[in-house]
């Protein structure tokens, strides 16, 4: 007998699925993953479609898993719809270069992302900056502060109504100690994540996640909820300079500002960093296009440009 679901954790080398349709009553069925996976170097992800193959003795193996969306090394997640990049007002201080790397692999990845701006209430300026910055780019953004628990209800409205059309699956990502356990408590109070102690002499969280698991969004949203949020141990993967994320030639498509408006350049093959008639540094000086978006695209074409030729 084969039924089909997805990964919703993984402990030990046992996988938790949870299965479209109940088995003996059940919606989540414990599996191994065939042999066939460890010797071909495939790991599984939460986030996989998989079907579950249980035989006459009611043993139970994943068998096959279903082509991904798209998939994450750290942490290893897969078939992501939106990632809520969260940025902290203050402690840790933000750094506008680290989020936007964040946003472009999610770009390039086809998820879509949304911004939350935390700890508002530290410095109402900044998140009136960081708000503008990235609304003007094109991103659904969220002003929040879990002390005062402004925002979360908006968030959780967008949460839901996209949930009700389709099925997703959303996840929350920032630096350490920027408050993403809070936020999400104050969004899904009965998931209770255990949040980390902020260390104010280096400014750094403890990163408490140490799994990555998918809740049922009509667990904690309610029924006709389609969909899963992920808790994750986050996503610390953004050295462009050892990894390989995209191309020099795909990096202007992740920035989705730009996209709009290229084309329009002097030259043919503007680079967008110096050149000049160059279209998209004349927005900037206009203030259309953000100049630490512009700042974060430049730092990253000089690190792609001096890289060895990328090859998929």
């Amino acid at each position: 007998m084969i039924v089909s679901g997805v990964v919703t954790k993984s402990v030990g080398g046992l996988f938790t699925v949870r299965t479209d349709e109940e088995y003996n009553g059940k919606r989540e069925l414990d599996a191994h993953a065939k042999g066939a996976f460890k010797h071909n170097k495939i790991t599984l992800l939460a986030g996989d479609r998989v079907d579950v193959e249980i035989d006459d003795h009611g043993e139970m193996y994943i068998n096959k898993i279903h082509e991904r969306k798209n998939s994450l090394i750290r942490p290893p997640l897969s078939n992501l719809d939106i990632i809520f990049v969260v940025i902290s007002c203050k402690r840790p201080a933000p750094l506008y270069e680290t989020i936007d790397k964040m946003i472009s692999i999610a770009e390039y990845n086809k998820i879509e992302p949304v911004i939350v701006i935390t700890k508002s209430d530290l410095d109402p300026e900044f998140a009136s900056e960081a708000y503008s910055i990235y609304s003007n780019a094109g991103f659904k953004t969220f002003i929040t502060s879990s002390e005062t628990g402004e925002g979360c209800e908006a968030i959780l409205e967008y949460i839901r109504e996209i949930s009700q059309k389709k099925d997703i699956v959303c996840a929350f990502s920032g630096a350490s100690g920027a408050g993403k356990s809070t936020i999400i408590n104050k969004i899904f109070p009965s998931l209770k994540l255990e949040t980390g102690d902020l260390s104010r002499k280096i400014e750094r969280g403890k990163n408490t996640t140490r799994t990555t698991e998918l809740f049922p969004l009509d667990s904690l949203i309610g029924e006709g909820h389609l969909g899963y949020l992920a808790d994750t141990p986050g996503f610390s993967l953004l050295d462009f300079e050892r990894f390989d994320f995209f191309s020099l030639e795909e990096l202007k498509d992740t920035f989705r500002e730009f996209v709009e408006v290229e084309g329009k350049c002097r030259y043919t093959k503007c680079t967008h960093t110096k050149e000049e008639g160059c279209n998209i540094i004349e927005r900037v000086k206009t203030g259309e296009i953000s100049k630490t978006r512009h700042n974060s695209y430049v730092a990253l074409f000089t690190i792609l440009k001096a890289k060895p030729r990328w090859k998929k």
